[in-house]
């Protein structure tokens, strides 16, 4: 990695704490916004900051094994990416089941729609993050995009998917969702095995990169609402 990617990195990972400890300033005399903030700490370090550790530091072991699976190219990608997209669910699942122990009761603060790690992959997350990983998979089996790109990306696509989805559109929250998102892709992109049959990459695919996985999930939420309408985008009240 560059010396400016690595500065890119640092720089977000700076604005999250600082977004983190401000929010956590202002939860002194409230005590949702505190439960809120210990949960976005919880997310910070054992998510951005231990996913991100572990996938910088062993990224070149990590690809060493994954190019003994002589899987498809897609289907690597794709299996890869799922998985961390799920480990990330059980990091911001556990947060928000972790309520009592910063001070509230469950449901009057929380970071994901429910407590029930199943409920929440398969009624709210996973469910519309897997069609946008499918589009990654095709897309990088294609064009040659880097790691890096990737990872900015597909961290754009989900600070607009969350706003498309959860109805969450702030800049303040811009380097969370980037490196939320992100880092479920950077490891599965760096492992992808040679491709010398891809396409160069050019300006209007970077664009395209950021819409295509939004819209590839979108008739995947429609179906969902449908087959599913009395299902509650969230099991608890709105937050005071």
């Amino acid at each position: 990695m560059s010396s400016a990617k690595r500065k890119f990195v640092v720089a977000l990972v700076v604005w999250q704490l600082i977004i983190t400890i401000l929010m956590t300033l202002g939860g002194r005399h409230n005590r949702t916004i505190h439960a809120v903030a210990c949960m976005v700490w919880g997310l910070d370090l054992l998510w951005i900051g231990g996913a991100g550790l572990i996938t910088y530091f062993w990224r070149d072991a990590i690809r060493e094994r994954v190019f003994n699976w002589r899987l498809n190219a897609a289907a690597q990608f794709l299996l890869m990416a799922t998985t961390m997209a799920l480990i990330e669910e059980m990091v911001t699942t556990l947060m928000t089941n972790c309520a009592p122990l910063f001070g509230v009761g469950i449901g009057e603060a929380y970071i994901t729609a429910s407590t029930n790690y199943l409920d929440v992959i398969t009624f709210h997350s996973i469910i519309v993050i897997v069609p946008q990983l499918a589009a990654w998979s095709w897309m990088i089996t294609r064009y040659a995009f880097r790691p890096f790109d990737v990872f900015v990306l597909y961290g754009l696509t989900g600070f607009l998917a969350e706003a498309v989805f959860a109805g969450q559109l702030s800049v303040i929250g811009l380097a969370q969702w980037i490196l939320v998102y992100g880092l479920m892709v950077y490891l599965p992109a760096y492992c992808m095995p040679a491709l010398p049959n891809r396409r160069r990459v050019v300006w209007w695919h970077y664009i395209a990169a950021v819409f295509l996985p939004i819209l590839t999930a979108v008739p995947v939420a429609i179906t969902r609402l449908h087959l599913f309408p009395k299902h509650p985008n969230s099991h608890f009240p709105p937050m005071h």
